[in-house]
């Protein structure tokens, strides 16, 4: 009786026919991945050409010097601001607190300048460091009690934000604080190439942090957070810390932020910060930095910062109503959102 032979397994054979067909599948799906990455990269800057195309062509006055000039003073502020909350949406956080420390570091400012002199070349340069380190310590306040108390970032933040609204009517009694020194003031009328001083120290204040983002280890720590927050802990990286640096941080360019208010305003109020939350978040998802965290960055933030205040001055320079700007905004806003988060997997902002 012969010995039973056992199966031959039965194993699929991969014609070449087939095999190609998966590896064109393979690469037309990277192809499009990559062509959807290029397009999201480059989004941002083409919205932007395309509104400075459309309002060039429904005004002559719109690429006028003068009404750049405008646009250019009406972004520095906003543009801190903006600078500021990027490093807190990098890290997969939101921060609501920038209008009342955006108002209270404005009032401190005007507040200690005058008291010091009230001129920029004596003692009352000395008021823009404190400005800075008021922000600092408001921004270290924000950051230890969303991360030790374990409160979600919007609501610590919002919460600060209501506190320094508060102290900056306090601080003013409801009254408005002036400064008026010629030298101070430079900053709004001083004009080099038709465009303002301020708009020059923006651009430097903007490559300091650039270069803290990408150069330094903090900046990196904050893609790294946002990338992955567990991920992040399982590799040794302290991310309290770095969470309540980034907040620290944004602090100070709020503080900045509200010294270029008060140069173009001329003056501190309660109302200073008013409206700059909305600004800044808008600019920052518009530029195409994602709610998620993990990419993005400052030079994002200048690109939506520019498309929002090209919509702006567009709606004003042909005479329409606000409320179709707020409208414009908004829906740039949800494609901004739709075309940059992976809704499968994404999660709340922590």
């Amino acid at each position: 009786m012969s010995a039973l032979k056992p199966p031959i397994a039965m194993t699929p054979v991969l014609t070449p026919s087939s095999g190609s067909a998966h590896q064109r599948a393979a690469g037309d799906a990277l192809s499009a991945a990559h062509r959807r990455e290029v397009l999201l990269r480059w989004a941002p800057a083409l919205v932007l050409v395309a509104l400075v195309m459309a309002f060039s062509a429904a005004s002559s006055n719109f690429l006028s010097v003068s009404n750049l000039g405008r646009i250019a003073i009406a972004s520095v502020p906003a543009l801190m601001v903006a600078v500021g909350v990027t490093f807190i949406i990098i890290m997969g956080s939101i921060d609501l607190s920038m209008e009342g420390t955006v108002s209270t570091t404005a009032v401190l400012f005007a507040i200690a300048f005058n008291a010091w002199g009230g001129e920029l070349i004596g003692w009352g340069w000395l008021a823009i460091p404190m400005a800075m380190l008021a922000g600092a310590a408001i921004g270290l306040v924000n950051g230890l009690v969303h991360v030790r108390l374990k409160i979600p970032s919007f609501m610590a933040s919002l919460a600060i934000g209501f506190v320094g609204m508060g102290l900056s009517v306090l601080l003013t009694s409801g009254d408005i604080v002036r400064v008026s020194d010629d030298v101070f003031r430079a900053l709004l009328f001083k004009r080099i190439f038709s465009f303002p001083l301020m708009a020059y120290v923006a651009i430097g204040l903007v490559l300091v942090a650039w270069f803290i983002q990408r150069k330094t280890t903090l900046g990196r720590n904050f893609y790294a957070v946002g990338g992955g927050e567990d991920l992040a802990h399982s590799s040794g990286l302290n991310v309290r810390r770095v969470r309540v640096l980034g907040f620290t941080l944004a602090g100070v360019f709020y503080a900045l932020g509200a010294v270029f208010a008060v140069a173009r305003g001329g003056m501190a109020e309660s109302l200073t910060g008013s409206n700059y939350m909305f600004l800044a978040i808008t600019s920052v998802v518009v530029g195409g930095t994602s709610l998620m965290g993990g990419n993005g960055g400052v030079w994002n933030t200048v690109i939506g910062v520019l498309i929002v205040n090209v919509i702006g001055n567009g709606m004003v320079v042909l005479g329409l109503p606000n409320f179709i700007q707020d409208g414009v905004l908004g829906v740039l806003v949800i494609v901004a959102v739709v075309l940059s988060t992976n809704r499968r997997s994404s999660s709340l902002v922590k």
